[in-house]
C-alpha cells in the first residue's frame, strides 16, 4: 500500500487538524490534558504570526507538526529559528513523517535566509536524537543553557 504524505504551512483553516496533534504533544511531555488550552495557544500564534506551523498529513490525514519561532543572532546579524515542537503522532511514526515536518523546517530557514535552526529535546528522547543526528544537526557542547522560571 502507498501512502502520500503532503506538508503544508498551516493557518487559521487548519486549526482543527493542528491543535489535536498540539495537545497529544504536549500529553507526551507529561502535561495536563487541556483541549481547549492547545487550541487557543496554536489559534494565538496562526492568528499573530508569530510562530511558523508545518502540518503534516498523509493520506488526507492530520499526522504530525513542526512549530518554529524566530529569534535573532547578535553575533551573526541574521534571523534564526527555534525548532522548539516537533511531533508525528503515533499511526505515522514509521512513514518518515519526522524526516519531511525537518526538511520542510530547513528549508523555511533556507528561504529565510536564516543562519541556522536550533532545537533541544529531553535527554532520554533517543529516538528523536538519532534522527537530528541522521539529518546532519550537531550537538552544542561549547555553551552551558540556563532558564529562569518567573
Amino acid at each position: 500500500m502507498t501512502t502520500k504524505t503532503t506538508i503544508q504551512q498551516a493557518d487559521l483553516n487548519d486549526l482543527n487538524k493542528v491543535a489535536p496533534l498540539f495537545e497529544q504533544y504536549r500529553l507526551f511531555y507529561k502535561k495536563e490534558a487541556d483541549q481547549q488550552g492547545a487550541t487557543d495557544f496554536i489559534k494565538a500564534r496562526l492568528e499573530n504570526n508569530d510562530s511558523v506551523i508545518f502540518l503534516a498529513q498523509v493520506d488526507g490525514q492530520p499526522a504530525g507538526f513542526v512549530q518554529l519561532y524566530p529569534v535573532f543572532s547578535s553575533t551573526t546579524m541574521q534571523k534564526s529559528w527555534i525548532l522548539n515542537d516537533l511531533f508525528v503522532a503515533n499511526d505515522f511514526r514509521q512513514l518518515k513523517v519526522g524526516s519531511a515536518l525537518m526538511n520542510a523546517a530547513k528549508k523555511h530557514a533556507i528561504d529565510t535566509n536564516s543562519h541556522s535552526l536550533k532545537l533541544c529535546t529531553s535527554v532520554d528522547n533517543h529516538q528523536a536524537q538519532a534522527l537530528y543526528q541522521q539529518l546532519g544537526y550537531r550537538k552544542i557542547v561549547n555553551f552551558e543553557h540556563y532558564i529562569l522560571p518567573v
